[in-house]
C-alpha cells in the first residue's frame, strides 16, 4: 500500500464515522425532524457519484469511504422517511 492511500483511508474512516453518531441518535430518538430531507437526498446522490467515481479510477479509498457513508445515509433517509 503506498503511503498517500494510507492518507486517503484515514480521510475515509474520519468522513464516515462522522455520521454514525446523528445515525445512532436518529435510531435511538425515533426523530429526524432536524435531519433536511433534501440535504439527505442531494447527499446520498453526490456520495453515489463519488462511489462510481472511485470504482471508475480504482481507488480504494474513495470507494470505501463512499460506499459506507452512502450506507449510513440511506439509512438515515430511510429512517427520515419512516419517522417523519
Amino acid at each position: 500500500m503506498k503511503n498517500i492511500d494510507l492518507l486517503g483511508f484515514i480521510a475515509a474512516a474520519l468522513t464516515t464515522i462522522a455520521f454514525i453518531p446523528q445515525l445512532v441518535k436518529t435510531w435511538q430518538t425515533k426523530s429526524a425532524g432536524d435531519v433536511s430531507f433534501g440535504m439527505l437526498f442531494t447527499f446520498c446522490s453526490g456520495v453515489f457519484l463519488w462511489l462510481l467515481y472511485g470504482i471508475f479510477i480504482q481507488s480504494w479509498p474513495v470507494i470505501a469511504a463512499n460506499f459506507l457513508t452512502l450506507i449510513f445515509n440511506l439509512l438515515i433517509l430511510s429512517l427520515k422517511i419512516r419517522y417523519d
